[in-house]
């Protein structure tokens, strides 16, 4: 099986709310773009949370309005190997360093995992360092998870008040 590496961070030292995912699954992984898969939720999910025409908006202004709203982006796992986009398929990870990148954002307040597998592989990484900050698990923005379209929205909300709060 191939060994697959994932994307760098989309971060800067004006983040405050850090998205982390799993791994990206292989639409992403062609395109080398995060969330490339076009049934994938999250450019919606994020934009109607906080206001911003992300799903309508190209890549690069995607990436250029999360960063003017002190939003980054990773995954936990950074090398992997896997069949397919489902997080069940990873096998063999290699962990994101996310003490490393934490360490260089001053102004980090929020971490929200997207799915469950984030949640559980990211709180692990962080261990105590997860106590400094808001933790948020947010269901799967992936068309793999089935929860409503309506559900998940109501659960990203919650980013919304996070970056009013920061502002």
């Amino acid at each position: 099986m191939v060994r697959l590496q994932g994307l760098a961070p989309q971060v800067s030292e004006r983040t405050r709310l850090l998205l982390l995912g799993s791994f990206p699954g292989v639409a992403s992984l062609q395109a080398q773009r995060y969330y490339g898969h076009p049934r994938n939720q999250f450019w919606r999910l994020v934009g109607e949370a906080l206001g911003l025409p992300l799903a309508e908006a190209d890549y690069e202004a995607r990436l250029a309005l999360l960063d003017r709203h002190r939003v980054g982006l990773w995954d936990v796992i950074t090398e992997t190997e896997r069949e397919g986009s489902l997080d069940s398929n990873i096998r063999d990870p290699r962990a994101s360093d996310l003490l490393a990148l934490i360490a260089g954002l001053p102004g980090l307040r929020t971490i929200a995992f997207n799915g469950g597998t984030a949640h559980r592989i990211g709180l692990r990484q962080l261990g105590e360092a997860a106590a400094r900050y808001r933790i948020l698990a947010l269901p799967s923005s992936s068309p793999a998870y089935t929860l409503a379209y309506a559900a998940k929205l109501e659960a990203w909300r919650q980013i919304s008040l996070i970056e009013e709060e920061q502002a």
